[in-house]
């Protein structure tokens, strides 16, 4: 039976493994060989990826690709993307390409507005606690000039602040909703401190109101935190053309296939168990370069997510029409991103990446990104209403599943060739090489 540990983050890396080994490996070499063959040799280098997190033992690598011939807003971009799945950089240039010839994407930002919120328990009159709130509303900023100063000089800062009464979902739950613009920053530790000085203000000063009564002074400060749910920090990215142009097959005409892709956004709209998963394919190109771009994930998905369901019913964030002979395709989410500070300024793959991408400040990135989401979409979309997704997605993973039967290189060579032409599933994969590797015996 396994016993807890105590002081295990006190211990040494090599100590960390000693005991993960030693516990749950049996001692077993290859595990202890396995981490270290994934530390980087430059003890340097090492050591930043060792500060990032608590408790490091080794390095997780992920691919970083590339995917060439984005034209956004008249700029060709190369766009980096972070990603273990098979198939998303390749579709994500195969849609670039496709566009490039047709006026490339556009992308407009349409907000930049953040949101953090104070959440507090106040059991007394509300008319009361709304005189409260408007003699302290300006005191609330001015206690945080020590934390806005330098926000403020680069055109950021706090940009509003409501009490919002929220007692008709739960008894006595009240909160400050604040409102912030952060520019190249995510702000999450700006807008946090910014909070933590608001209840504080707010509750130490409670205690002098004078038409408060004892039991209203007391206001409980539950928490205060940023939301990830930013609605209104906003960017658009859409492609247009003439429907003429959306020469797909030879086996469907252009008329057809964009009606039929219009239909297939449609029932993505509607239905949620195909708009979780037409929006994972959305996130699947989003994510790729937030992760790249050393931004949260976690972050801009949830918030995307939320977005989604902001109507009562979770749907489609794409969108597409058919309108006089113009095929238009278009996607509008909230994205809060930084190009300053965390880890843009610490992992040199990050920093890479965005020198990529040309230094871009936030609401470029915004812009990219979302560019990036929606070229997944439209191809996903494509190959759903022509060939069906496993065709081009199988064919890109026909390498993953060689590894995993341990091919030589000479193998994969006979394999790809092999399945040019034919449907690739995993089993047909194995019977076809198990029949070749009897053959070579």
């Amino acid at each position: 039976m396994i016993t807890p540990i105590a002081g295990f983050s006190k211990l040494s890396k090599n100590e960390k493994i000693e005991w993960l080994a030693s516990t749950y490996f049996q001692n077993n070499t290859t595990v202890v060989d396995t981490l270290q063959k994934y530390w980087n040799s430059d003890e340097t280098l090492q050591k930043l990826h060792d500060e990032f997190i608590e408790n490091t033992i080794s390095n997780f690598y992920l691919p970083l690709g590339i995917a060439p011939n984005f034209l956004i807003n008249d700029e060709l971009y190369a766009i980096p993307m972070a990603i273990e799945e098979s198939s998303v950089v390749a579709a994500a240039s195969k849609a670039a390409k496709f566009w490039i010839d047709r006026g490339g994407f556009k992308a407009t930002v349409i907000n930049t507005e953040k949101v953090g919120q104070v959440h507090f328990m106040y059991f007394g009159s509300t008319e009361k606690l709304h005189t409260y709130f408007s003699s302290i509303k300006a005191e609330l900023i001015a206690s945080t000039k020590h934390i806005t100063q330098n926000m403020e000089k680069r055109g950021g800062g706090i940009t509003d602040i409501e009490l919002r009464d929220k007692t008709a979902a739960l008894d006595g739950y009240f909160q400050l909703h604040c409102t912030f613009e952060t520019v190249d920053s995510m702000g999450a530790n700006f807008i946090n401190s910014c909070l933590e000085q608001f209840a504080k203000t707010f509750k130490e000063n409670a205690q002098t109101f004078d038409i408060f009564s004892e039991q209203e002074k007391d206001i409980q400060i539950v928490m205060s935190i940023l939301s990830n749910y930013v609605p209104n920090c906003l960017v658009k990215a859409e492609v247009s053309c003439p429907v003429s142009s959306l020469t797909e097959s030879e086996t469907m005409d252009a008329n057809e296939f964009a009606a039929k892709f219009v239909r297939a956004i449609q029932i993505a709209k509607t239905e949620p168990y195909r708009a979780v998963t037409h929006n994972k394919g959305i996130m699947n190109g989003i994510d790729a370069v937030v992760l790249a771009t050393g931004n949260d994930f976690r972050a801009v998905e949830a918030g995307i997510h939320a977005y989604a369901a902001k109507d009562g019913r979770y749907s489609s964030l794409t969108h597409a029409e058919l309108n006089d002979g113009i095929f238009k395709f278009w996607i509008e989410i909230p994205l809060s991103l930084g190009t300053v500070g965390g880890l843009t300024s610490l992992h040199p793959l990050v920093k890479l990446a965005l020198e990529m991408l040309g230094k871009p400040n936030a609401k470029e990135l915004m812009q990219i990104v979302a560019v990036a989401g929606l070229a997944q979409n439209f191809a996903a979309v494509r190959s759903l209403t022509t060939t069906g997704i496993q065709k081009g997605h199988m064919k890109m993973h026909l390498v993953n599943i060689l590894n995993q039967l341990k091919a030589t290189e000479a193998e994969k060579k006979h394999f790809i060739a092999f399945f040019k032409d034919k449907t690739v599933t995993h089993s047909a994969v194995v019977n076809a090489f198990n029949t070749y590797k009897i053959g070579q015996a």
